[in-house]
């Protein structure tokens, strides 16, 4: 599951309220090893996707960098290339 999660810093545009929550949401179903929750659970698991999402946004205002900001299409090329190398896909 985690490995959906996707490196949100540095892009140009930059990284939208969706794309973190996305990534909060499969962290915590990473951690808590459910991908649905029962009615019990579900107020827990919303309160934990808020607090990781609003830890996140801040991680992501507050860091700096030199780097010029990276392209989402190159960026998501690369990493087809690297799958297709990885699992051997042929094109």
């Amino acid at each position: 599951m985690c490995r959906n999660i996707k490196p949100l810093y540095n892009f140009e545009p930059p990284t939208t309220d969706d794309e973190i929550r996305a990534a909060a949401i499969q962290f915590v179903r990473k951690i808590s090893g459910f991908t649905k929750f029962s009615t019990a659970n579900e107020n827990a698991f919303e309160i934990a996707v808020k607090e990781i999402t609003e830890s996140s946004k801040k991680l992501l205002e507050s860091l700096s960098t030199t780097a010029p900001p990276k392209n989402r299409e190159i960026e998501q090329a690369k990493a087809k290339e690297r799958n297709r190398k990885r699992f051997g896909i042929v094109k």
